[in-house]
């Protein structure tokens, strides 16, 4: 299928991360211009490894005007911002069940990453979408925002939070022909799964600990009716595919990439 993409300019912020890369690395292979905006060192040489013309930009979304900086100097090379993907995220790196495990300090950096780097990242898109009078917007969220999951309550509350933000954008952006959607991801290989682990092992007694292979094996079984881990290049095709214009009546959506963890009716 032609996505009719090619020539575009597409933003992955968060994009030096596991799905980041691969959305980023799906958006280069079909002839886009892609621009990297991340806090992670590898940032730049990753941006270097993608198939097409790309950039890498340092920079933290907690900060908007760095986020501001960063869309600017997208801006002043290509001229234009397409698409955004917003795939930034974090946990509390600990186990959250009951959810007094946790202190409300642990709260903050989760929530100013997971919402509110979404919010600056949002705001400084849609100053350009809105002249362009077109262009998409995804956000990376989690089937943990859907069903209330104890295993991380500020991750799940953020993640809550960016798909109810998600459709304000989603609404307000409408007559514009600005469209924005949300990818859920269930179970997927990444720093941010291994960390769900190793928190949950460390309350463990040492007899009862599994090692990261047992336990996600064990847990994709029990909650993924597929029962197969989620490839990170099925989020590049699914953003892709949400970028074009087959899927143009698409919008405010969150589409779960779970394996048939979570179903709606």
């Amino acid at each position: 299928m032609d996505l009719h993409l090619k020539n575009q300019v597409a933003m992955v912020v968060g994009g030096a991360g596991t799905i980041g890369h691969a959305i980023a690395n799906s958006f280069a292979g079909e002839g886009c211009q892609v621009c990297l905006f991340d806090n992670h060192p590898s940032t730049v040489a990753l941006a270097d490894s993608l198939p097409s013309t790309a950039m890498g930009i340092r920079g933290d979304v907690t900060h908007y005007e760095a986020v501001k900086q960063g869309f600017d100097q997208c801006l002043e090379t290509w001229n234009r911002i397409d698409h955004v993907i917003y795939t930034a995220g974090v946990g509390s790196g600990k186990f959250g069940f009951p959810f007094w495990n946790l202190e409300p300090s642990d709260w903050p950096r989760v929530w100013d990453i997971n919402m509110m780097g979404a919010v600056h990242v949002a705001h400084a898109f849609a100053r350009h979408a809105i002249q362009n009078n077109s262009g998409t917007i995804t956000f990376l969220t989690s089937v943990a925002g859907q069903i209330g999951s104890q295993t991380d309550p500020p991750y799940s509350a953020a993640k809550a939070a960016l798909i109810n933000f998600m459709q304000c954008v989603a609404k307000d952006l409408a007559p514009y022909q600005v469209r924005a959607n949300a990818l859920s991801p269930g179970m997927v290989q990444s720093d941010l799964n291994r960390s769900v682990w190793q928190a949950g092992q460390e309350l463990l007694p040492e007899e009862k600990r599994q090692s990261y292979e047992d336990w996600a094996e064990a847990k994709i079984k029990h909650v993924s009716p597929l029962g197969k881990w989620q490839n990170p290049a099925s989020f590049g095709s699914m953003a892709t595919f949400l970028a074009s214009e087959h899927a143009q009546h698409i919008t405010g959506q969150v589409l779960n990439i779970d394996g048939g963890q979570v179903m709606h009716a």
